[in-house]
């Protein structure tokens, strides 16, 4: 009986938004006070949870925290089996077999507050402790990211890092940036359910809403991303310096063929490839620029094989990685991603387009980043003469991929994302 009664509450509740504000008024100005003086508000504790993978990054850099005498712990609430080859670890992943299960997500939402004080999100549309509880507390509540208003109210210091283009940026606003239109070769330029002017805005509002310090890398500062809480933290994005060794062990499943002559080996991947390439073969990776160029220099008999894989685990591409002498990434976008990253620690050259204005807004912030960077920057009509080079000068290619493993070491290693953090973190809760 009584089952049946808080049943037809819950109905009444999901039913009447008059009641779903009210309910929400509630938690939010009565609620949250009174849990926060019986001791779930901010206790300024070195504890942070890391609340959703950001492929590596978050494991990387919970781990070095700990060294540092934090508690920082990740929950996986990815239920996506095809997302895992990119993970490297976690501490938690919430049980779900029913829609019932949606009472564990709840139950760790509640026991996280008890134990951290700091909160770290990553990702569009990654505010949120799981996609069962997401949608449960928009269903009965009448908003969605309703529990992160609420972690906010009790005093949690919310932290994000943001994960690209239409993440709180205007497919309008982006479209601008030149001298090529990355939207314009994007999978998803028409496909306003992924990118779209609204969807992204709407994001954007509510991420800026939420939370108190922002991580980016790349300075595109637009829309959303113009905001005193949005700041240039390439340490974030980082990597195991022990993980990505330029003298790593090939396995003999992974070592390449040999060849009678030397042969040049580039590396081009596009993660989920199918889905962020149009039909015509057209991605923002720049595959369509980067084929019929390799073709065109075997024809002139220059031996350069392509090593483009998909669907290995992350923790087995480095061997394939690792064999490479040039990385080949996108020549319209801007900025570079975690291939290019992996490339650099493991002291590969990388080409990739740079936009200026980039630099430059990134360079208000983080000089010596822009300053030390090694990657070549190419656009489409430029990349054919710089390959050119690199593949004719052993050592050159040689000298900047020492320089980009010292850059990696200095910028994307867990140690330095840990001492940025360690600083980040103790600074919004306000302790020495």
């Amino acid at each position: 009986m009584l089952k049946k009664n808080l049943m037809g509450c819950l109905d009444y509740l999901i039913n009447s938004p008059r009641l779903q504000r009210l309910v929400r008024w509630f938690l939010l100005n009565v609620f949250a006070p009174v849990m926060r003086l019986v001791g779930y508000g901010n206790h300024k504790r070195r504890a942070v949870l890391y609340v959703g993978q950001a492929y590596y990054n978050s494991w990387y850099l919970s781990r070095n925290l700990r060294e540092l005498g934090w508690i920082a712990d990740l929950l996986n609430w990815d239920l996506n089996p095809g997302s895992q080859i990119y993970y490297h670890g976690e501490d938690f992943r919430i049980d779900y077999k029913s829609p019932e299960d949606v009472r564990n997500f709840l139950r760790f939402f509640f026991q996280s507050i008890s134990r951290y004080d700091v909160f770290h999100f990553s990702n569009k549309g990654g505010l949120q402790f799981g996609e069962p509880m997401r949608a449960a507390v928009k269903t009965v509540l009448g908003e969605e990211g309703f529990e992160i208003r609420l972690l906010k109210a009790l005093g949690k210091k919310i932290v994000y890092s943001n994960n690209g283009c239409l993440d709180g940026v205007s497919q309008t606003a982006f479209s601008r940036w030149g001298p090529d239109s990355v939207c314009s070769i994007c999978r998803w330029q028409n496909e306003p359910s992924v990118c779209s002017d609204e969807k992204n805005l709407a994001w954007g509002k509510f991420r800026n809403e939420v939370t108190d310090y922002q991580c980016l890398l790349g300075g595109n500062r637009v829309d959303y991303n113009d905001d005193p809480r949005v700041h240039e933290v390439p340490e974030f994005y980082c990597l195991d310096v022990n993980l990505w060794n330029p003298n790593v062990d090939i396995p003999a499943s992974f070592r390449l063929p040999t060849y009678g002559q030397p042969v040049i080996h580039v590396y081009h991947a596009v993660g989920n490839q199918v889905e962020r390439t149009r039909q015509d073969g057209v991605n923002i990776k720049s595959t369509h620029i980067y084929l019929p160029l390799l073709e065109k220099l075997r024809a002139e008999g220059i031996a350069i094989e392509l090593i483009h894989p998909t669907g290995i685990p992350n923790k087995e591409v480095r061997f394939l990685q690792a064999q490479a002498d040039i990385f080949l990434d996108m020549l319209t976008y801007g900025w570079f991603g975690a291939n290019a990253r992996e490339a650099m620690m493991l002291g590969k050259p990388v080409i990739c387009y740079l936009r200026p204005e980039w630099l430059e807004s990134m360079r208000a912030e983080r000089p010596d980043y822009v300053d030390e960077l090694p990657v070549i920057s190419a656009t489409p009509h430029t990349v054919e003469a710089i390959l050119r080079d690199l593949i004719a000068d052993k050592g050159k290619r040689e000298a900047i991929g020492r320089r980009s493993r010292e850059f990696a070491v200095k910028w994307h290693s867990a140690e330095a994302a840990g001492r940025r953090f360690d600083a980040i973190y103790k600074e919004l809760l306000g302790i020495a």
